[in-house]
């Protein structure tokens, strides 16, 4: 990995990937070089954090990439947010509470759909810093994270909440597959650079337990 290409992202600016061919392999790049700049020893904890709801074809983003990752990465990190436990406006102060008290030192991974410009629809964002869940369709949530990753799933600026509802759900997919296979690589390419040893649990299933983001 050539850190100097991310000289960027350490400065707090984000990165932008286009949603093709090797946009896991550069999401795992930018996202291994960001969490060995949060976390340089690796002895924090490792927590994903899919905001979103099943209800929106737009806002499912993020529950698809927990859904994706549970069976693949749950070793490597904790999870929260699925399609069928998803974290959303309703009970994200609630969750949030209750997975900082589980992991009190946790490096937090934030992960959420967004709304942007036309010629960014169809990419994925990563920078450092928490993401403010519901923004873009005028929520005022807390923000979350320690770094983010966004897919930019439609564009905003008008009428939001329709956009939400009529964004393609293939598109979604998409964006969901490159982001959960990202997230793989950058464990894997982590683990090269550094020894690293799974979890001994996940307690993702606990009940309890872009500034343009969004979140029902």
């Amino acid at each position: 990995m050539n850190t100097q290409n991310w000289d960027h992202l350490r400065a707090g600016k984000k990165h932008y990937i286009d949603a093709s061919h090797g946009a896991a392999h550069e999401l795992g790049d930018a996202l291994a070089e960001l969490l060995l700049h949060l976390d340089p020893e690796m002895n924090r904890p490792r927590v994903i954090v899919c905001i979103g709801t099943d209800r929106s074809t737009g806002d499912c983003l993020g529950p698809l990439v927990g859904t994706q990752l549970m069976p693949l990465a749950s070793s490597y990190y904790h999870i929260y947010g699925t399609l069928d436990d998803p974290i959303h406006a309703t009970n994200l102060i609630e969750r949030k509470k209750a997975i900082e008290e589980a992991h009190p030192n946790g490096l937090i991974i934030a992960i959420d759909a967004s709304l942007g410009m036309m010629e960014q629809v169809g990419k994925i964002s990563i920078g450092m810093g928490g993401l403010r869940p519901g923004a873009g369709v005028k929520k005022d949530l807390p923000t979350v994270g320690d770094l983010h990753i966004t897919g930019i799933v439609n564009v905003g600026g008008f009428m939001e909440f329709m956009v939400l509802q009529n964004t393609r759900l293939a598109s979604v997919m998409k964006l969901a597959q490159h982001i959960s296979r990202g997230l793989l690589f950058g464990y894997y390419r982590l683990a090269r650079r550094q020894p690293l040893f799974p979890l001994q649990h996940n307690v993702a299933y606990s009940a309890t337990a872009e500034n343009n983001s969004l979140s029902y």
